[in-house]
């Protein structure tokens, strides 16, 4: 297995080196064979995907990751753009750093979640950057434990600690204020940014706002049609959708010998997300291309990080049983902020539930299309949000 921390220097100093992308031919070889030499359960016994991915589907998907996929475009792609890594609190952070060629423009980090990589942003990067009017210098960092990050060796590596460490990161950088935008994780660690460091934020955006809605929402004459499906599809997500993270939260470890040893395993257990959290129309395939599918769950393979990357659910511990039926609570921010709730996220709250915690919400829409990887299934859509959402900001304070 490739072991991405050959690729530079490890140090616990503070100093910023380049960092480039390599992958052997013989990795590539030995995951071709893997792939080739699987063992498939049967069938499900539904023709649906509600016991999990389709067989015929994901065999389907590892077919072409074996003999279609081309890895080397990839890297192509993220050779494209300027990769650097350094040491924080012990940990070797992995960073895009794209800077814009306009003066006037506005530091931005932006932050990935799970099942996700600096993948997601390979479209959006460019647009904000290069923009004349709304330009941003993007920095796009790994998670540690996540792609090219190094994995922590010792607890306590949750979206506080990452926080604290990206507040470091972009003080390295010299941007004194900036701008923080996430989805998922990345929201956590947005808006911890928000607690942590308010005064060096010129504001944020989430495209994804884990708030819980009022206690008598459920007695309210006045709930909305919008927030009773939000209600909705939070239960439904409750019920359903929760395996992965109760398993992630509650044991990684053990997770992580089957993902990191089988190719299918870590193929399945991510592309099942693809299909829970997409906008399609039944088919995953509809709202991402094979090919960014398999970008990004060879990201993972390649640097085997599933058990890495699964323990910031046992560090959060919202995910474990105890917890299993609580909504988290967003701890009310200050900051100037944003928020794109996009139709097929998985929570969509209201404005008025989001007002309750965002004290100073500066933008709120709903785009008609996109899921839980936004700047992924719809970039320009995505980027049209971040401008506008940070163009009620970059004056604000």
């Amino acid at each position: 297995m490739t072991d991405v921390n050959r690729c530079y220097r490890p140090g616990m100093d503070s100093e910023v080196r380049p960092f480039s992308i390599g992958v052997s031919d013989d990795d590539l070889d030995d995951l071709r064979r893997r792939l080739r030499r699987a063992r498939w359960p049967e069938p499900a016994t539904v023709p649906d995907w509600s016991q999990g991915v389709p067989v015929g589907w994901l065999r389907d998907l590892c077919a072409y990751w074996a003999d279609g996929y081309d890895w080397r475009g990839l890297e192509a792609r993220l050779a494209g753009l300027p990769h650097h890594v350094t040491a924080i609190d012990g940990v070797d952070v992995h960073f895009i750093h794209r800077r814009s060629p306009h003066p006037h423009a506005v530091p931005l980090i932006l932050t990935h979640g799970w099942p996700g990589s600096v993948v997601e942003f390979l479209d959006v990067i460019g647009p904000l950057a290069d923009d004349p009017d709304d330009p941003f210098h993007v920095v796009c960092p790994s998670l540690p434990g996540f792609g090219f990050s190094g994995k922590p060796t010792g607890p306590g590596w949750g979206p506080a600690r990452i926080a604290a460490a990206w507040a470091e990161l972009m003080g390295r950088l010299g941007y004194d204020r900036f701008g923080a935008q996430g989805g998922d994780w990345g929201s956590a660690v947005t808006t911890q940014l928000g607690s942590q460091v308010p005064d060096r934020l010129i504001g944020i955006h989430l495209n994804y706002a884990p708030v819980a809605p009022p206690p008598s929402t459920s007695d309210d004459p006045d709930v909305t049609d919008e927030e009773r499906e939000s209600l909705a599809a939070v239960a439904e997500h409750r019920e359903w959708g929760m395996g992965y993270s109760t398993q992630q939260g509650t044991r990684p470890q053990t997770l992580g010998y089957a993902l990191v040893d089988s190719p299918v395993g870590q193929c399945a257990w991510i592309a099942e997300k693809y299909w829970a959290w997409t906008d399609h129309d039944g088919d995953p395939l509809s709202a991402l291309t094979r090919d960014q599918m398999l970008d990004n769950i060879s990201l993972y393979w390649h640097t085997a990080t599933a058990a890495s990357s699964a323990r910031i659910y046992w560090e959060d511990g919202f995910a474990r049983p105890s917890r299993r039926n609580q909504v988290r609570q967003q701890a009310p921010l200050s900051v100037p902020t944003g928020i794109s709730v996009f139709p097929r996220e998985i929570v969509r709250p209201s404005r008025r539930w989001c007002e309750r915690y965002f004290l100073d919400l500066r933008f709120y829409e709903r785009p008609d299309r996109g899921g839980h990887f936004a700047a992924w299934e719809q970039p320009a859509l995505f980027v049209d949000q971040v401008r506008r959402a940070f163009r009620t900001m970059r004056t604000a304070r």
